[in-house]
């Protein structure tokens, strides 16, 4: 199985920044992809920012000139850098990982999704 782990969430005031970080581990031999996403109350999940392995990036509209991705491969991290956050920021950020990892049990490379357990950002007025 691969895990994440995020972390750098809180809470900060309109205009302010923060950085989340994810980490992955496992027996990883390759991620293709990893993101943010977010989930603000009553709302659907959203795609935030993702960046994949051959260096592309996509941002949502809402988040494009304030957030930027970047991942550090040797690392297994991804990171998002959040400025000039507004109130509606505000929800529980989540990193998704898409890639290939020795599945023990199969005993050979094995497709994987994984999401981490969200870190919560409050942006107040």
């Amino acid at each position: 199985q691969v895990q994440l782990v995020e972390s750098g969430g809180g809470s900060v005031q309109g205009g302010g920044s923060l950085r989340l970080s994810c980490v992955a581990s496992g027996i990883i031999y390759s991620i293709s992809s990893m993101g943010w996403y977010r989930q603000a109350p009553g709302e659907q999940r959203e795609l935030v920012a993702v960046a994949t392995k051959a260096g592309t990036t996509n941002y949502a509209d809402s988040v494009k000139g304030r957030f930027a991705i970047s991942r550090d491969d040797a690392k297994k991290t991804v990171y998002l850098q959040m400025n000039s956050l507004k109130p509606e920021d505000t929800a529980v950020y989540y990193c998704k990982a898409e890639g290939t990892y020795r599945d023990i049990a199969l005993g050979f490379p094995s497709g994987f999704t994984s999401w981490g357990q969200g870190t919560r950002v409050t942006v107040s007025s």
